[in-house]
């Protein structure tokens, strides 16, 4: 059952404010323990933070109706959202890898209990974080990316429980930052999803999960279809779909033209969830149409 806007929005608020907390903790425990793993782990919770308050803020915008000078409404303030989560992502990531390097030439002293205990908690505030936002509507490029952030996060918390376990046993303090680029990994991995599809939404590529070639064929099955022409499909959000077309109709009446809108409709929203069509008929033999006395086709 996909949740209403307003329970999102609750959702997103929750969220927020437990994650900020997570990154308090982190940011302090990390300077105080010494360990890289568990800066990058705070560094990733802020971009978190600020995912979370864009997609947030995304939500609020995109709830608004459309107008005169947006037609469309606002339904991509999320995509460009999600878009600016994922460059962000990419900004700490390469922050990330170049104090691992660092780290791995020059090893400092950690403190592993503390960072352990920290890393612990943070796991603990993810996982629920992650339980808030789970029910997200998948089709939402917005708040899937917000859930796959905190996710990702938390298995950022695993690795870096899993550095303070292996300094706690065997002293070895080089595993921090190989933690810390392999956190880094995880979130260029994270970050290169979410920019290709909002990427290729904002460039109007075809929606995943359908062709232009199937689409047309699926149009053309319906009865009183001759041909499809100039067929464009484009995504305005992620669930948002959009077609336009040129229909060619043999040369019938006003009334049996609307029988196939309709059935091009349904076919449309049946087959590919597309509901949102812009459709231009024409005649094969529109020259005798224009001829006659009766107008007959659109």
């Amino acid at each position: 059952m996909e949740l209403s806007n307003h329970q999102l929005e609750r959702r997103f608020v929750w969220s927020l404010g437990l994650t900020s907390l997570i990154l308090v903790a982190e940011v302090v425990g990390g300077l105080w323990t010494g360990s890289l793993a568990l800066l990058s782990d705070a560094a990733h919770v802020f971009l978190d933070i600020l995912a979370l308050a864009m997609s947030y803020a995304a939500l609020r915008v995109a709830a608004r109706p459309a107008d005169e000078r947006h037609t469309y409404g606002f339904h991509r303030w999320q995509v460009l959202a999600a878009l600016a989560n994922g460059v962000t992502l990419l900004v700490v990531a390469v922050g990330i890898f170049r104090e691992a390097g660092h780290r791995l030439q020059v090893p400092g002293p950690i403190l592993a209990g503390p960072m352990l205990a920290v890393a612990t908690l943070g796991l603990g505030v993810n996982l629920l974080v992650a339980l808030v936002l789970r029910k997200h509507d998948h089709h939402d490029l917005n708040a899937r990316s917000a859930f796959w952030h905190v996710l990702g996060d938390a298995l950022s918390s695993i690795g870096v429980i899993g550095a303070g376990l292996v300094i706690l046993a065997t002293g070895w303090t080089l595993v921090d930052p190989l933690v810390s680029m392999l956190i880094g990994i995880i979130i260029v991995l994270g970050a290169s999803r979410i920019l290709r599809e909002a990427i290729h939404i904002l460039v109007e590529g075809v929606p995943e999960g359908m062709t232009a070639r199937r689409v047309g064929e699926v149009m053309s099955q319906v009865p009183g279809v001759s041909g499809v022409h100039d067929l464009h499909i484009w995504s305005v959000s992620p669930g948002y779909v959009a077609l336009s077309a040129h229909v060619v109709l043999a040369d019938q009446s006003l009334t049996q033209a609307q029988q196939v809108q309709d059935g091009l409709r349904q076919a449309l929203a049946q087959h590919f969830g597309i509901r949102h069509t812009t459709i231009q008929f024409e005649c094969t033999e529109c020259d005798q149409c224009m001829r006659g006395k009766e107008v007959r086709c659109v």
